[in-house]
Formats: C-alpha cells, structure tokens, sequence
C-alpha cells in the first residue's frame, strides 16, 4: 500500500502542471470519471449489449421507463407515469406514458416510440440485452399515452426488466438500415444532458438538453469525461480537484484522499454493489458435493479479506448471500444456517477427511485413487482487491493441504473462461436485480444452466437445483408481496443448505467526490440515491439533483 500511496503522490507533482488554470476556478461542469479507458470512440447508441456506448448514454442522454432506486428500494416514475397488471393471469401490463416529454430535437416523446423500441428489439435481437422477447408476445399503443405488453406466459418479474429499457425515437432511429452497428454520433434524447459539446480522443463532454422535461433541472450546465488508464490516474486526478465525481476503488481512501482536504474531499461505499462470490465448477469433480463447496467455504477467512484485500470497505457476506441492496428482503439465519460461512478450518480439514481427501507424507490431499486435491482459481488480472483476495485464499486453502493457487487472465480471457465454465474456482459477480428472483435465478435456477464451453450469462458455476427452480417459476406467477417474500425466505433456506456458490464479500458502491465547486451529493446522512457513478440510469437521480456552489467555497 505504502508503494501505491507513494506513486499517487509521486503523480500529483507530475500533473500539477498540466491543469489548465479556467478549470481551477468555479466551473459549472461537472467532471466523472468512470472505468478505465486509454481512448475514447465516438458512439451514443443506448441499445448495444456490447458496452461499447459512450459512458452515461444511458443516463444522461437516454431515459428509460422507470428508474429503480437501490437506497430505497422503489421504482421511480420517469418517462412512465404508472404501470398496471391486467387479467386473472397477469399476462398484459399497461404503462401510462408522460405527455410532457420532448425529444432533444423538439419533437414530442409518444407512445408510439415506447412501442417502436421494443420492436426493435425483436427485429435485431443482439440489441435486446435484457431478453424482453423471450417472455413479450406483443406490445400496442392504447389511445394515445398508454403502451400495453402481451407476455408468452405469466411472468411477473418482466416488470423490472421493461421499465428499465431505454426508449429511442422512432423519428430518427426508423431512418437507420442497421441499429446494430449504428454508431449514434449525434444523438437525440429526453435525458437532461443530450449535446455532444466537445469529443477527443480523451476527453468529451456533454452539454445541457435546454428541452428537458423536469421543469428546472438540471442545475449544472454539463457532464465532463476524461479518460484515464488505470485507477492511479483516475485517483489522482481526483485529488488534484480536475475530477468532482469518481466511482474508482482508492486505497486508505481517508488517509490518502479526506486527510488531503477534510472540508471538499468525501466519499460513500455502501454496500449494495453485487455480492462477490468464489465460484466452484458444481459440473466438475469434487464440487459437485455440498459438502466439499462447504469445505471450502469454511477454510477462507473473510475478515482477513475485508481486512487485508478490501481495506475494511466491506464486510463477511450475510449467510444469504443477499446484500445491503436486497436488505429489507432477508431472513434472520439459524446459528447452524450461518456456520459455513465462518472461518472453520478444523471442521474443513474433518470434512475433508470424511470425504476420503487424505494427507500425503508432503502435506498434500489426495483420494484413495492417488488424485491431488487441487483449485485453481482464476481471476481478472490487475483488479488488484479481487487478486489479493484470491492469493490470501490460495495461501488458506493450502494450510489445509489443498494445491490452491491463482491464475491472473487479462478481462477478455478471464470473462470467456467464465462464461463457457472453462474454470475450476473462479472469484465473480453476482446478478444485480430489483429482488431476490433475480439474484437466486442466476444461482440455483436449472433454466439458466448451460453446458460447457457454451456462451452464459450468468449461472456461470453451472448449478441447478430442482425445488428452487419451482419457488422461481411460482414467484414469476404471482404480485401477492407477501408470497414473494415467503418465497424469498424459501429460497434463502435453500441457499444457506446447499451452498451452491461461496460468498466472500459485498461489494462496495465506490463514489468520492470533491464538494469544492458542487453540492446535493448523496450521501449516508441524506440516501437519496447511490453516490457511485457506476449505476447508469440511477444516476439520473443523481444529476438532477448536483448543482454548483452559489458562493465561494
């Protein structure tokens, strides 16, 4: 750490010089840096599932239906004003659409874009990301602001995914051969920030939407985006105040950042990130056995992680595997429910052993056929909190006689491995959701297995469990909340017994920012919002909300 903290330093001298002075003095554009980039390309269109869209296209230029607020727990009326279930079997949802929207270019938002979006969607299914058509049969216009979803089946949590799409113009986009490889140069949006002011290959910005539709807002005059290469870059320009807003991981964050200006410099990390978990191949040999995934599990010390890894940003994981995000959805355990997740190598090692793992005269476990007991676990190289992780793991397991070690891949690699399940361990992501349903979906549910060396999104460890696939398909049939939430409890009981994937931590939201030339920030007194910049359109709350300081500073 003392070398890291040493390097941000060594850079602030180096940069000094390179702040343009304008900027040093009140300014009304608020600078974001989000994820590392070496180079910026020039592309707005809000319907890749690639990524490859410009940071805050979704957001700040592109406005979805509804937007979920994880502090609260609610969805928020945006471009929909309210929703409806209709029929006995919820098969058709009913939205009401705003009637006070403009598109940036002065045309009126209908109820005809909300239907031309969807079915684009289902003319070029490689931008429909979130898999609206695999349970839509259809969607109309009904008079003139309402828009009406037909479903295949029943399927209740379609709600979270239709409300969270992005709604294009049918003016413009109807003109455009193929979406897909659209690039969206100049778009036009309902959001609060939609002109593209300046684009260099390192900086861009965006410019106020003077048609915005939230009478008043924005406050600030625009978005600024400076790429940077690592989080030292990013971090440094933070503390250097030519950034207000960041969502970076910072190491002795107040030590290295508050202490530097206590008045300006803040940060939040709650933690409603998703949990992290040490992913097993439940599809390979010996972790399709609970007992040997709860071996495992036992071995890992997690507050040396949230100590050693996590620098005390985070804590050991609630047995559910629920976090701070789905808060109001979890149960309270049993003692016996919690024990797999402490820190027990003496009930490992008796595991072990009873599973026929036993020391060689080298310390190392093998089964009564001569088999090393081994884990090897993959992990995104340079993501240096999750390969601390990892290391202090591999160091763990080996005290109990396991070959464990750590394999770093650059993020492409490491993700393909990952989704083809083409790993022993592997330290992830979970599936961020508005509830448990979709948490537990990409857990236990045998629909989303897919066989190896296939492409998938999520169920990555490849586990399926029957009686939980039932709970899942019984909570997509029904809006009774006391239901769900018995279901909810119904499926924690059958995560915490099976442990079919290992939580290691929650993952902190990462927002800092530096209050010297802004205000209105969220913050742990005043949650109105996540800080992180990394939740886009969340952010749209966030950016409604900042504006400049009216007085000095």
């Amino acid at each position: 750490m003392r070398a890291l903290i040493s390097v941000l330093a060594s850079c602030v001298i180096l940069l000094q010089g390179c702040v343009p002075r304008s900027e040093k003095e009140g300014r009304r554009v608020l600078a974001i840096s989000v994820g590392n980039q070496t180079s910026l390309m020039r592309n707005f269109n809000p319907l890749l599932t690639s990524g490859s869209a410009r940071e805050f296209t979704n957001g700040a230029i592109y406005e979805p239906l509804f937007v979920y607020n994880r502090m609260k727990g609610e969805f928020i009326p945006w471009l929909a004003t309210a929703y409806a279930w209709e029929g006995e079997d919820f098969r058709r949802l009913r939205m009401t659409i705003r009637d006070t929207v403009l598109w940036s270019d002065g045309q009126p938002l209908r109820a005809q874009d909300v239907v031309f979006t969807f079915q684009l969607l289902k003319k070029f299914p490689a931008l429909d990301a979130g898999g609206v058509w695999s349970f839509l049969s259809d969607v109309e216009s009904s008079g003139s602001r309402d828009v009406v979803f037909s479903m295949q089946r029943t399927y209740t949590p379609g709600l979270a995914t239709l409300a969270n799409q992005t709604i294009v113009p049918e003016h413009i986009w109807s003109r455009i051969p193929d979406p897909v490889q659209f690039a969206n140069p100049d778009p036009v949006g309902t959001g609060p920030f939609t002109e593209v002011r300046l684009f260099e290959d390192q900086v861009f910005e965006l410019g106020r939407n003077p048609r915005y539709w939230q009478k008043g807002k924005p406050s600030i005059e625009g978005l600024r985006f400076p790429a940077f290469s690592s989080n030292d870059q990013a971090n440094l320009a933070l503390l250097h105040g030519e950034v207000d807003l960041a969502g970076n991981f910072m190491p002795a964050v107040d030590r290295v950042f508050v202490q530097k200006d206590p008045q300006h410099h803040h940060y939040w990390f709650p933690l409603v990130g998703p949990m992290i978990f040490l992913y097993l191949n439940t599809q390979d040999e010996p972790f399709q056995s609970v007992s040997m995934r709860k071996a495992i599990s036992m071995g890992i010390d997690r507050e040396r992680i949230a100590d050693v890894a996590m620098y005390r940003y985070t804590e050991p994981p609630h047995a559910s595997g629920l976090t701070d995000a789905y808060k109001r959805w979890r149960k309270d355990p049993a003692p016996e429910q919690k024990q797999w997740l402490d820190y027990h190598p003496n009930a490992a090692i008796e595991i072990l052993e009873k599973e026929g793992w036993k020391k060689d005269r080298d310390g190392k476990r093998r089964n009564a056929a001569g088999q090393l007991l081994t884990l090897e676990i993959t992990v995104v190289n340079g993501w240096s909190d999750w390969v601390r992780a990892a290391q202090i793991i591999a160091t763990q397991l080996q005290e109990l006689g396991i070959d464990a070690k750590v394999k770093a891949r650059d993020f492409g690699s490491w993700f393909e491995g990952l989704q083809k399940g083409q790993f022993q361990g592997s330290i992830s992501w979970s599936s961020e959701s508005t509830d448990p349903y979709g948490f537990y979906r990409w857990i236990m549910d045998a629909r989303t297995v897919k066989a190896k060396d296939e492409l998938a999104p999520g169920n990555w460890h490849r586990y399926a469990d029957a009686q939980a696939t039932k709970l899942l398909e019984e909570w997509e049939r029904t809006v009774d909340a006391a239901r769900q939430r018995e279901i909810s409890y119904e499926l924690q009981d059958i995560f915490m017994s099976e442990a079919p994937a290992i939580p290691l931590f929650p993952a902190p939201a990462w927002g800092l920012y530096n209050s010297a030339y802004f205000e209105g920030f969220p913050t742990a007194e005043n949650p109105y919002a996540a800080l992180s910049p990394n939740f886009r359109p969340e952010i749209l709350l966030l950016l409604n909300e900042v504006k400049p300081r009216q007085r000095g500073y």
